[in-house]
């Protein structure tokens, strides 16, 4: 059996991260890429909604949702990286008869992400970490889809108890940016705050030199 591994809302300064794992025959992984199965970014909502659907007929798959808030608290101590490298590892126990898994690196030198899993991982399933693995491995691309499309879920639900649309949640999105000038200071929105972005530490420096 082989897995892909993949994250949604690594970037993002407003929601959570959501990481997946999907495992597969690799007999079966040519199908994947018949399908359309590719990497996520490069698909619409309503295509992505699709193929998740025949996604989790398909394979076995698994997410990890890391709110802002528990990122929040754990780069108290650690980077991105390590975090991500240790949900990895949890991923990868949970799932059973893994002979190899294709990660997509967050780090430039993939090779250091994989000693990163490595420290908590130790079973014998080979593991490639490669930039771009989700364009390049169908199984990867299915993981992307899974963890795109539940974050989506969750980033829905945080939209309606806020009462906006930001959009996306990411630092690059204008309109989530344009949120954060005028809601930074909600109470009912700091959970869903990346508070060690240095994007949100600049707005609140902005926010609190208007007063």
């Amino acid at each position: 059996m082989i897995c892909g591994i993949d994250e949604a809302g690594r970037g993002c300064v407003i929601g959570p991260m959501v990481i997946a794992i999907a495992q597969i025959n690799p007999l079966d992984e040519y199908t994947l890429k018949e399908m359309g199965i590719r990497d996520s970014k490069l698909l619409t909502p309503k295509k992505r909604g699709e193929l998740y659907l025949k996604i989790k007929k398909m394979c076995k798959i698994k997410t990890i949702h890391l709110s802002a808030a528990q990122i929040t608290k754990e780069m108290d101590k650690y980077s991105l990286n390590e975090i991500e490298a240790v949900i990895c590892a949890k991923l990868l126990k949970s799932a059973k008869g893994i002979d190899a898994v294709y990660i997509d690196s967050p780090d430039s030198i993939p090779k250091n992400f994989e000693k990163r899993i490595r420290k908590y991982y130790r079973e014998k399933a080979k593991i490639i970490c490669e930039n771009k693995a989700d364009r390049n491995h169908p199984v990867v691309a299915a993981a992307s889809i899974v963890a795109k499309v539940q974050r989506d879920e969750e980033i829905e639900k945080i939209k309606k108890e806020v009462g906006y649309d930001f959009n996306s949640g990411y630092t690059s999105d204008e309109k989530t940016i344009d949120f954060l000038k005028k809601h930074i200071a909600d109470e009912n929105v700091q959970k869903y705050l990346r508070h060690k972005w240095s994007t949100l530490q600049r707005l609140k420096q902005r926010t609190l030199s208007d007063y």
